[in-house]
């Protein structure tokens, strides 16, 4: 009895000793490199325009500023209050340079730092890129502890990572997870290929680090998916290479200097790259060619498809931006392009980035001239030359009416520039150039809906060539 009960022990430690090796001992990393992890608090004044409780929002200028301030039964309240919030950050060199988000220190009228040994620092503002949400701040200190940058790219889905931070102001905490994907887009954030992951990321993390199991720091937890404000198991970390490439432009320059070169694109889905007849959905659809670009003078065009921008492939359309605004400006660079069937080559100059442009005017009503029904269901009309100033384009056809299964792509208002790689001038010519398609081929039509030009895709009927329902 002795024995057996002594069999099933051992079965179950070995067991556990076991399931303790598959999981990870994060204590020695957290031990290492926990000191170089700071908390920061920012302080911000808000100047408000409001002069009184219950008083309505009005400047000091306007005409009934002074009857509300005579007349409102309440006392004044003060104009301007202090506004505070928390976040995190890591030291970078053993002088007090740290790495944070702009979101955290970007509009800060004072930055404290606070080291695990409890000492605090004021903090001076380097600079900040809101576009990749990285900033550097430096406190005078020596002898500092600092992490060591690891290599993102290395990174593979499902492997252990580790965060460090202050969510909620609760200093050094940490949490582990894993890898969830790599690579991600997130909406209005074209130049950073987010690490996704499970780790818990709360308010209060935000610039602090990832670390991976080697005890590198592989990127900066930045953002979280939630619908509550909190935690709910969708994390999002900027690559440590990104970031340390827009800390050495900041410590040079105090400021991020970006490639641009002068094109819209869109995503090369399957039925657009059947379409285009290439033989997979990849690349980067060139939708728009502006005036004067780098992108013109080289000779790209529009229904172009970009596979490849100085050697580097360009898998999805979300590449395009990041590979182009980390280019140095000037540089000569060669360009892999899809065009009617072929691969092309052109070269081209990197231009600089600058503001963001406005966009295209929008377009407005056509007249009733010209007006003619083409196929596809579609009423059509050739625009006018007030209209075709307004656009700065040559040609295009203003959408009338739309009927059948086309008006779950297109609707009054929308301008058709192309159908696939041929540009538009007439009815007659969008008529004729769809004769030649086959029926039952899908076809792209360049449409510019409100301010945003793009390719759709439309079937054709097998028997009739209409557009199929």
């Amino acid at each position: 009895m002795l024995k057996k009960v002594f069999s099933i022990a051992l079965v179950c430690f070995l067991a556990q000793q076991a399931a303790a090796k598959e999981l990870p001992d994060f204590t020695e990393l957290v031990e290492k490199q926990g000191a170089a992890v700071v908390n920061i608090s920012t302080t911000q004044i808000i100047h408000d325009t409001q002069t009184m409780p219950g008083m309505p929002n009005l400047p000091k200028g306007d005409p009934f500023y002074e009857f509300f301030k005579h007349f409102a039964p309440q006392q004044q309240a003060p104009q301007e209050h202090e506004s505070q919030s928390l976040g995190s950050g890591f030291i970078i060199s053993a002088d007090g340079y740290i790495l944070t988000n702009a979101h955290v220190v970007g509009a800060a009228d004072g930055i404290t730092v606070r080291l695990t040994d409890k000492r605090e620092f004021k903090a001076k503002l380097i600079g900040f890129d809101k576009r990749t949400d990285v900033a550097l701040i430096k406190i005078e200190a020596t002898g500092l502890p600092k992490i060591t940058p690891g290599d993102p790219n290395a990174l593979k889905v499902g492997e252990w990572v580790l965060a460090i931070g202050s969510p909620f102001g609760f200093d050094n905490s940490v949490t582990a997870g894993i890898v969830s994907a790599k690579g991600r887009s997130l909406p209005q954030e074209n130049y950073v290929p987010f690490i996704q992951t499970d780790a818990a990321i709360n308010p209060g993390n935000s610039g602090g680090p990832l670390f991976n199991m080697k005890g590198e720091v592989i990127g900066i937890n930045s953002q979280i998916y939630s619908r509550s404000g909190g935690y709910m198991g969708l994390s999002f970390a900027i690559p440590i290479d990104v970031a340390m490439d827009v800390t050495n432009q900041l410590r040079a320059s105090g400021k991020v200097t970006r490639g641009r070169i002068g094109v819209s694109i869109q995503e090369v889905t399957r039925d657009l790259a059947e379409s285009f007849g290439l033989g997979k959905p990849s690349g980067a659809l060139v939708s728009n060619v502006e005036k004067g670009s780098a992108a013109e003078k080289a000779g790209i065009q529009v229904s172009d498809v970009i596979l490849k921008f100085d050697g580097k492939t360009v898998n999805t359309s979300s590449d395009l931006p990041r590979i182009v605004g980390a280019t140095h400006p000037g540089s000569k660079v060669s360009v892999q392009l899809w065009r009617k069937g072929e691969s092309k080559e052109v070269s081209l100059t990197v231009a600089e980035m600058s503001e963001d442009k406005q966009p295209l005017a929008q377009q407005g009503g056509g007249s009733d001239t010209g007006k003619s029904v083409a196929r596809l269901g579609l009423v059509l009309s050739e625009l006018t030359d007030e209209q075709k100033s307004e656009l700065q384009v040559s040609s295009g056809l203003l959408v009338e009416d739309v009927k059948g299964a086309a008006a779950r792509e297109l609707q009054h208002g929308d301008v058709i520039f192309a159908v696939g790689n041929t540009e538009v001038t007439s009815i007659a010519q969008f008529n004729e150039v769809l004769k030649h398609i086959a029926k039952g081929s899908k076809i792209a039509l360049l449409v510019k809906h409100e301010d945003f030009t793009s390719y759709i895709v439309l079937k054709l009927d097998e028997k009739t060539g209409k557009e199929k329902e």
